[in-house]
């Protein structure tokens, strides 16, 4: 899954915690990039008891992980994000490669 801002691509991670972080946009689960994290403005989520941007969404369910909160997720549907530049062209030939096509 992409960054939603910006549509960067998780690389294999690293030993350690992931630099990347999960988010709740619109009741549908996104992941933010480092470089997007920065930013103030995530258009994120907020829990309606404590205000926490600190939400996971699953099974239908909000959790807030600040204060346990849990609620019915409203359904909006997916977050659109767009395929960056290039991306159809890279997968084709890591395919090609894979599979020794010409």
């Amino acid at each position: 899954m992409p960054c939603y801002r910006c549509g960067a691509r998780q690389t294999d991670p690293v030993r350690g915690a992931s630099p990347w972080k999960r988010g709740v946009r619109q009741e549908t689960q996104v992941l933010i990039c480092p470089d997007c994290q920065l930013l103030h403005d995530l258009d994120l989520d907020s829990c309606a008891t404590c205000g926490s941007q600190a939400l996971i969404c699953r099974l239908g369910e909000v959790e807030c992980r600040s204060c346990g909160s849990v609620r019915l997720a409203q359904s909006f549907g997916p977050v659109e994000v767009g395929a960056p530049p290039g991306l159809s062209a890279e997968v084709e030939a890591a395919l090609n490669r894979v599979l020794g096509r010409a």
